[in-house]
Parts: C-alpha cells; structure tokens; sequence
C-alpha cells in the first residue's frame, strides 16, 4: 500500500502529551480503515504534527484521523519510506521512554538540509581535472565528514550531496569542514576548471508541494547562483545558528548569509528562469515586470546578488542546461541551441566556447568516443 506524510497545523494549546494522545488514538481504530500509523513528529514551536500512515488511499487516512480525535490534516503527500527514513531517521515509533504511559516522541521533523557539489567551470583541455580515483578519494572524505557531524546522506552522485542534519550548528560546522578539506585538495592541482559550491537551507517535510522537503532542498539548490561565498545560507538557518551559539556571528568572509529579502528575491527570480529559459524571444523587462522591478533595478538587484546581469545570467543558465542535454546526449548542436532558447546555432556555439573554452560541436564529439 502507498505510504503517506500529512501535516496538522494546530492550535497554541496543544501540547506533545496531546499529540501523542492522538496518535494513540489512531492506533485503536487504524484496523477499521485498512490503514497502519507507523510514527509521528512534533513541532513544539511551529505548532505543526506529521504523522506517516500506510493507507490505501488519502481518504481513508483522512476517515481514520476524523474518527479518532476529529484532527483533520491540512496537507498530504505520498512519499517513499526509504525517503522518509533518509530525512528524519526512522519510519516507526521509537521504543517508548521508561516510566511514561505515553510515548512522546521529542522530534519536530524540521531539519536543516546542505546541498553541495563540484562544479565544472571550464572543458578546457589545458584545465586539469583531478582524476576519477582521485575523485572517489575526496568524496569519500565528504561522507566521513558528513557521519563525522552527525549528517543522514539522502541523496550522493559524482558532484552533488544531499544531506540533512539535526541540528543546525552541525550543518554549518560540516559545511566549513567539507570547505576546508576541498580546499586542501584542490591545492595539489594546477589550473584546475572546478569549485565546490555548498547551500544551506531550513524547513519541514510537507509544504504545499508534492515532494518531501521540496521547498527547502530547492532554495539550498537555488543557492548555488549566489556570487558572494562558496557556502551559502538562508535567513532561518542563520538566525538558529545565533540561537544555539548565544548569537555568535558566523565569518562572513566565509559564508554568506541571505535575508529573508534576498531569498524572495532568488525565489521569484528562479521561478522565472525556470519557466521561461526556453523561450527564444524572452527579454529583461519580462523578468523585471514579473519581479515588480524596473529594469535599472533588477539590474542592481541581480548584481548584488548573482554578480551577473539579467542577460548574461539567462545566457549562462541556458548554456547549463545545454551542458547537460549534451551529456545525455539529448540531440546534436542545432538540436541544442534552440532547444535551450538559443535564437541560432552560430550564436550558441559562439556563446559555448566562450563560456567553456570548446566548440559545442567538439564537446559532443569527445563524450560520443
């Protein structure tokens, strides 16, 4: 049966004995409707519960909870339980404390999730890219430091990390750690084409969208078009960090720190880009209408933030997605270009080499060998 994660947004009054109460409640009755509540999370301070229930469907997950203690969730997801355990570290209601009735399980499921990964910056053939081996040795360091920091790893390739911490502090301080060993790497490399990018971002497992912490990996992802550091963080990772380090600032030379401005801003910004990369005949007072700013603005605005220019950061995306579609070897250099928004082929190839050191059409042919 498919397993579900839905979200109660209760009121200041309920306190973790009455939530656990409810699940318990839930756990009487569950048989009735073919459903089995496996666990679930408490969020003192958000005043939000997550529970995740096996069920045939969400309607029955519904009847059962109306049944039991008429709490009726305000969202819910499907999700896979590997997932879930991936995020939050169980599936199943922990053994029960001694000497307690109930068992109040003390985890608000809000988590803080780093995004990072390598990055390549040129295809040049006088770049030198370390080795695979070489590769292998250093991302396995990255897994040690992540178990080192007491990180769950959801999610790993060749160049990208998934990770999410528990606590905050130790999502910052493996965040440096990982900086600091790839920097140290790095170093034993001339003119090397890749940089490590590391974004951190806060929230809980079930918003308005249809994956599991959909909306926080996506702003640490969103975080790699920051120009200003190589670790970026948002505004509520930042302001838990002052809480659990009695506001002890973080090296701003180190990491960046977004507001909560900056963020609706990259939010907007990329939820545009998103949807209209493809577009041959996009222009930048589209962006700066659908952003509400002139376009003087959001050229200082996108300065400020992506150290990049309306045009060149849509021409840089569009070259990134080509990057991409010639890996997989979605089609040839025409094919490309104007599928990526590009207006010629002539242009695009133009614009490839410039920004990668190689003809398009030479790039394809050495992934093609």
């Amino acid at each position: 049966m498919p397993i579900y994660m839905d979200r109660h947004d209760v009121s200041d009054e309920v306190t973790a004995e009455v939530v656990a109460q409810m699940h318990q409640e839930d756990l009487k009755i569950q048989d009735k409707f073919n459903c089995r509540g496996l666990t679930y999370w408490f969020d003192q301070e958000r005043k939000t519960a997550f529970c995740l229930v096996e069920a045939p469907n969400e309607q029955s997950l519904i009847n059962m909870h109306n049944h039991a203690h008429g709490e009726v969730p305000h969202r819910i997801i499907e999700v896979d339980a590997s997932i879930v355990e991936s995020f939050l570290g169980r599936i199943e209601d922990p053994e029960k404390s001694k000497n307690t009735s109930l068992n109040i399980i003390n985890d608000p499921a809000f988590r803080t999730i780093m995004v990072t990964g390598i990055k390549k910056f040129s295809l040049k053939n006088n770049e030198s890219t370390p080795q695979n081996s070489s590769l292998k040795n250093f991302n396995q360091s990255i897994v040690d430091t992540i178990k080192q920091f007491k990180g769950r790893l959801v999610r790993q390739n060749v160049d990208y990390f998934l990770v999410s911490f528990e606590s905050v502090s130790h999502a910052i301080n493996c965040a440096l750690e990982v900086q600091s060993k790839f920097n140290t790497w790095i170093d034993k490399f001339e003119h090397t084409n890749i940089k490590l990018k590391i974004g951190l971002s806060a929230g809980i497992p079930v918003t308005k969208k249809e994956e599991i912490f959909e909306d926080t990996i996506k702003l640490a992802e969103r975080m790699y078009y920051i120009s200003k550091a190589k670790i970026v963080i948002s505004a509520e990772v930042k302001d838990l960090y002052k809480s659990e380090n009695l506001n002890v600032f973080i090296d701003g030379e180190l990491v960046h720190q977004l507001s909560s401005a900056d963020e609706k801003f990259l939010n907007l910004l990329m939820d545009y880009t998103e949807q209209s990369w493809k577009k041959t005949n996009l222009q930048v007072d589209d962006i700066g209408k659908h952003l509400g700013c002139s376009k003087s603005q959001l050229y200082r605005k996108m300065i400020l933030l992506t150290g990049k220019s309306p045009n060149t950061f849509i021409k840089e995306y569009r070259l990134n997605k080509a990057l991409d579609l010639f890996k997989k070897q979605k089609g040839n250099v025409s094919e490309i270009a104007f599928e990526t928004g590009f207006n010629s082929p002539s242009y695009f190839t133009k614009c490839f080499q410039k920004e990668y050191g190689l003809k398009p059409s030479d790039y394809l042919q050495a992934i093609e060998a």
